[in-house]
């Protein structure tokens, strides 16, 4: 006879995890009946599920209710592959103000890329966010391509990746491969609005260097 004692809580657990994901996917906060709907579930149970992440910190809900990730996430995030945050929070820093778009660092996790880390430029006017924890397909998006490269070895037709629209409509993306030493297959990237006057190739070349100086 099998003992299912453990099975709820394993189930909620899930449940708690990809509610996360979901939230951390989504290009706004949602509302409990959104959540619920994209995780199939009755609002009931979406509903406790939210009580406990907020309870932890890990949820939040803006002034209108609806449901974004919690200031909590960053906590549990501080000492994810901490010391490549470090070596490239500067270079992202300075690429951000620089070229006036967001810059992020990508890290490979399972066949994913997932946002580890982003800074938003001062200056500009309206700045595209790239929240942390924000997951793709490898083969989906210049950043998921150029971690790609790391884990094939295969190379591409050029040493940037750029991508429009793939993982959020209207968005466009370059990015290049990360390798450091004793640290996940990353990737560093810009995102700007698709259509914006942009040379994709000097931005290419700038994430370059600064991927050679966070090695």
């Amino acid at each position: 006879m099998t003992d299912g004692s453990a099975a709820a809580p394993l189930q909620t657990l899930s449940r708690g995890i990809t509610a996360l994901e979901v939230l951390a996917g989504a290009d706004t906060a949602l509302s409990i009946g959104q959540l619920a709907a994209r995780l199939g579930l009755h609002r009931s149970i979406v509903y406790r599920i939210v009580r406990t992440l907020e309870g932890h910190g890990l949820v939040s809900r803006d002034p209108a209710g609806d449901l974004k990730l919690g200031a909590g996430l960053a906590t549990l995030a501080r000492n994810v592959s901490r010391d490549l945050q470090t070596a490239a929070l500067p270079e992202l820093t300075t690429l951000a103000h620089e070229l006036g778009m967001t810059a992020f660092l990508v890290v490979l996790d399972q066949n994913e890329a997932v946002t580890l880390v982003s800074v938003e430029p001062r200056a500009a006017f309206a700045a595209v966010a790239q929240r942390p924890g924000t997951r793709h397909p490898l083969d989906q998006g210049a950043p998921g391509r150029a971690v790609r490269r790391l884990v094939t070895r295969v190379p591409g037709e050029r040493f940037y990746e750029t991508s429009h629209g793939e993982v959020i409509p209207g968005l466009s993306c370059v990015a290049v491969p990360l390798e450091v030493p004793g640290q996940p297959p990353a990737a560093l990237a810009v995102v700007y609005l698709t259509g914006a006057d942009v040379e994709v190739e000097a931005i290419g070349r700038r994430l370059a260097q600064a991927a050679h100086r966070t090695r």
